[in-house]
């Protein structure tokens, strides 16, 4: 493990690319992938979509806002947003040019625009998410005619319309939050639930841990959570860093368990070695901070 092999790990998700670290731990080879932000695309800028793209950013996707009115489609309305594109909505998706792994809601003002998305959406790549606002009635309506358009009855019966898990809601913050979680229930579907696993859970990218570890002139650490036992504050792939002055970067569940681990992690910078540590959220030290996660957390350290 060298700080070479982060800096082609960083390389690779500046460039929006998926990028794997794996490190041999107690004989077992673990792999920490680095996954991109998926991409949400929001056709229609209206008062729904608001609350989803707050909702969906803080969930880590990477937020793109559609709407052909500009009253509608401008940064101050969507600061969360990673684009914000005015623009006809056939033009836009063309544009945007939907690849497979794209997460798509079609919340637009009404029934002709919605068909105008869809006639563009089901001609090219189908993203991994489709959802569709309206009543029952009105999408079922839609649906009916664009089979009478020829359009394939499969790609049809793939849009999750009226979109959103039935949770009852009501207000528009109650809607977005129907639909997040909808999003999750996808984004999820092929997720691995187990703590003790080779293919590590937690996937994100923290550009400051990264930079740290691929910084070739910086003495630091690296803290990586292998396995987990219970209900601990974070899943395997959760990591952080620490640099020289003991300043940490990222996280492996925060509180005395951590600062712990940053402990052992310090002592080991300069020496080349690695070592492997379990943190205890079960012992009497969790109970008197009045900790609320329990568990175990098995961490490997290391020098780089």
């Amino acid at each position: 493990m060298e700080t070479a092999d982060f800096q082609i790990i960083l390389q690779a998700v500046k460039a929006g690319q998926p990028a794997a670290w794996n490190v041999c731990v107690d004989g077992v080879t673990y792999t920490r992938n680095f996954l991109p932000r998926e991409r949400l695309i929001l056709l229609g800028g209206g008062h729904i979509a608001q609350p989803l793209c707050q909702f969906a950013a803080a969930l880590g996707f990477a937020v793109t806002v559609v709407d052909d009115r500009i009253a509608f489609a401008n940064r101050a309305r969507f600061p969360e947003a990673e684009q914000v594109i005015c623009n006809a909505f056939p033009a836009a998706i063309a544009c945007l040019q939907v690849q497979p792994g794209d997460y798509i809601a079609v919340i637009t003002r009404g029934h002709k625009h919605d068909a105008l998305c869809l006639r563009t959406l089901l001609q090219g790549t189908m993203p991994r998410y489709l959802g569709m606002i309206g009543s029952r009635r009105r999408t079922t309506g839609l649906l009916h005619l664009l089979e009478q358009e020829s359009f394939d009855r499969a790609r049809l019966d793939a849009i999750e319309t009226p979109i959103g898990l039935d949770i009852g809601a009501l207000t528009k913050e109650e809607i977005a939050i129907s639909i997040a979680a909808q999003l999750v229930q996808y984004r999820r579907k092929d997720t691995d639930r187990r703590s003790k696993h080779s293919i590590l859970l937690n996937e994100d990218i923290d550009f400051s841990v990264l930079e740290l570890l691929a910084d070739d002139s910086a003495k630091k650490a690296v803290l990586l959570v292998c396995e987990t036992d219970g209900s601990t504050p974070v899943k395997s792939g959760a990591m952080m860093a620490i640099d020289e002055n003991f300043r940490p970067f990222g996280s492996i569940g925060g509180g005395c368990g951590e600062s712990a681990a940053m402990l052992e992690a310090f002592d080991l910078m300069g020496s080349g070695r690695s070592k492997c540590i379990t943190v205890d959220m079960n012992n009497d030290v969790a109970e008197e901070e009045g900790m609320v996660c329990g568990g175990r957390m098995k961490v490997f350290l290391a020098d780089l």
